[in-house]
């Protein structure tokens, strides 16, 4: 087998760990915790489907991309709590850090495309990495309204700490951040959601 297709075929296995990084959330019907595979294939689908909310007109191929490999990180840094604020002081770092280790095993051209693209996504200036971070905060936000906020209770998350992360949604889209803040006022109004 050729140098370039064994990089290959060892960075396919090697992201399969994605399967076992598990997050807070919890899978609709209050199931078991969602793993990082299934929140960036869940991305994926979502970016196709509400394509048309975002903001600006997107590559919604790129977007889909974005969506899938933002996390594969997380196979060597971990998952970072969205609302762990000791776990975010290092998240940079750590992400860094397997970025270079997990993506330094495919050929030179790959790595850098998806160097470029994972950097998008982080620096959320572009339209596609604005809609993929409006995904990226929805995803989570969908499973844990379907959980009646079961995720913000066992962690005892106040109404200010999700508005702060979700005021960026309407970077991407305007009218998820709607769906977004009508979500919010119900899981406020049910006790789902903490008020300081």
């Amino acid at each position: 087998m050729d140098e370039r297709l064994q990089k290959q075929l060892d960075f396919i296995l090697e992201i399969d760990k994605e399967k076992n990084i598990f997050r807070q959330t919890h899978l609709s019907g209050h199931g078991r915790n969602e793993n990082d595979a299934e929140h960036a294939w869940h991305m994926a689908i979502m970016a196709y489907l509400l394509q048309e909310y975002s903001n600006e007109k997107i590559d919604v191929a790129r977007v889909m991309l974005m969506c899938l490999i933002h996390d594969v990180v997380e196979i060597d840094a971990g998952d970072t709590y969205a609302y762990d604020a000791e776990g975010l002081k290092t998240q940079k770092a750590r992400e860094e850090a397997a970025k270079e280790r997990l993506y330094s095993m495919l050929p030179e051209d790959q790595k850098a495309n998806l160097v470029t693209i994972f950097d998008e996504f982080e620096e959320r200036k572009t339209p596609e990495a604005k809609f993929a971070r409006a995904l990226d905060n929805l995803q989570p936000l969908i499973l844990n309204n379907s959980n009646d906020g079961g995720d913000w209770k066992n962690h005892d998350v106040t109404a200010k700490q999700v508005y702060g992360r979700q005021s960026r949604t309407r970077e991407g889209s305007e009218k998820l951040f709607e769906v977004t803040d009508k979500i919010l006022k119900e899981n406020i109004a049910k006790g789902n959601l903490r008020q300081e």
